[in-house]
């Protein structure tokens, strides 16, 4: 993913710390889980995913867990994660000790709070910047140590490509949502755009090769990352032409975009200086 990107580029740029990058991974995978446990309990504190849900099943909503029990695992979870990132502190200091705590507030304030970035049309950009460059850019500098020009260039594509899997996420939902007073840019725009949002994303993340060429940071490995492409387009013509559940395919695939995309572009730097 992201991280494995950043710490990819450190790596080739000639910083290693083994115990950072397990810290780095460990952390952001308690993060992520965090946040999906978060988002499952108070969607089930709002009532958000009914018997019309056509989503996967959740936890909370399908009864496999009580609310009570969801609430404890995201908290202990998110506590994981941030005593897991106490090395990550001690190396990086203060901003990496903010980037973690606006990590944490992001992951509640998703789907909690007054105004929940997921219900006011922000979930784009919040998941953008932190699977983009607080991801790939934080686990370079915890690393390295520096605010080099390439991670910043790399982060354009793993955070175009997770947030096209929630745009698929809210255009598959976008008439419960609507019902649940959730007011998605997938609500907000209609599936017209939301399909054109999703093309953009996709379509920006192989922008970044060519941009890192131009201001000089990338080697030729980026082209690497073009290998995905077939996949790209897989998952292009599925998200136009599908509606409803029939998109679920089309997440799982997009995700998978992402993860390619990320292993290729890693790979590519490392193999090509």
């Amino acid at each position: 993913g992201p991280v494995g990107l950043g710490l990819a580029l450190a790596y080739r740029d000639g910083h290693w710390a083994p115990l950072v990058a397990v810290s780095a991974l460990t952390t952001a995978l308690l993060l992520q889980i965090g946040a999906n446990l978060a988002n499952d309990y108070f969607d089930g504190v709002k009532g958000t995913d009914g018997p019309d849900r056509l989503g996967p099943p959740r936890t909370v909503s399908s009864g496999w867990l009580s609310l009570r029990q969801v609430g404890w695992a995201t908290a202990l979870v998110l506590g994981g994660a941030a005593a897991s990132g106490l090395l990550l502190v001690v190396v990086g200091g203060w901003p990496v000790a903010a980037l973690g705590l606006a990590s944490i507030l992001c992951a509640l304030a998703y789907t909690a709070g007054p105004m929940p970035l997921a219900y006011v049309g922000l979930g784009e950009p919040a998941v953008a910047l932190f699977f983009g460059p607080v991801a790939v850019v934080g686990a370079y500098y915890v690393t390295g140590r520096s605010l080099a020009p390439a991670p910043w260039l790399a982060s354009i594509g793993p955070g175009a490509l997770i947030t096209a899997i929630l745009v698929v996420n809210n255009l598959r939902d976008r008439h419960t949502d609507a019902k649940a007073n959730k007011r998605t840019l997938a609500v907000r725009l209609g599936a017209r755009a939301t399909r054109l949002e999703y093309t953009a994303l996709v379509a920006l993340a192989f922008c970044a090769p060519p941009l890192a060429w131009i201001f000089g940071v990338g080697s030729r490995g980026w082209a690497l990352s073009y290998l995905a492409l077939p996949l790209a387009w897989r998952c292009l013509r599925g998200v136009w032409r599908e509606e409803g559940r029939a998109l679920n395919p089309w997440l799982g695939a997009t995700a998978q975009l992402s993860f390619v995309y990320c292993v290729l572009l890693a790979a590519g730097a490392l193999l090509w200086r």
